[in-house]
């Protein structure tokens, strides 16, 4: 198994927000001062260089005004598909 970090769940995980944060037309430095963080800290979440503990997305998530149970949701599902296929 690779690395966490860059596993193909996780990438999703960036993916999906940078596509809300961009969806809501917001800039990484508006993001960071709603979870009263500096812009470095969104930067390095969105290009993989800092991970996310579970708060912290929740935080993020509510700072993009997405559900962060969507989100767990397809991660999972997508973990679900790729054992399916494996057996």
């Amino acid at each position: 198994m690779g690395s966490p970090r860059r596993s193909g769940r996780y990438e999703l995980l960036l993916a999906r927000l940078v596509e809300a944060r961009r969806e809501s037309d917001l800039s990484q430095a508006e993001v960071a001062r709603r979870l009263g963080r500096p812009q470095s800290f969104v930067s390095k979440y969105e290009r993989a260089e800092r991970r996310l503990d579970v708060v912290e997305l929740i935080d993020v998530c509510e700072a993009l005004g997405v559900a962060p149970e969507e989100i767990v949701a397809e991660l999972a599902s997508v973990g679900r598909s790729r054992r399916s296929r494996g057996s």
